[in-house]
């Protein structure tokens, strides 16, 4: 889970910094989709180590969300 974390973050920072750079925001939706990628990744993996605590189920809540807006942003 922490490797599948790292690539998605390393995605996502190359994705915005090329947004900035460019001014070119067509690429925004697959920014959000694997920002939702990640933020679902990180709520697994709190619940599987058992802290079923706030920040696992938020985790969730906004990855729902993000995929939400990407989809919403493709179409």
């Amino acid at each position: 889970m922490k490797i599948v974390r790292i690539i998605l973050a390393i995605i996502v920072l190359a994705l915005s910094a090329c947004l900035l750079i460019t001014e070119n925001f067509e690429f925004m939706p697959y920014s959000m989709l694997f920002l939702g990628a990640i933020m679902l990744v990180t709520g697994l993996a709190e619940l599987q180590k058992d802290r079923k605590g706030f920040w696992g189920y938020m985790s969730l809540v906004v990855s729902s969300f993000l995929f939400y807006v990407s989809i919403q942003g493709f179409f």
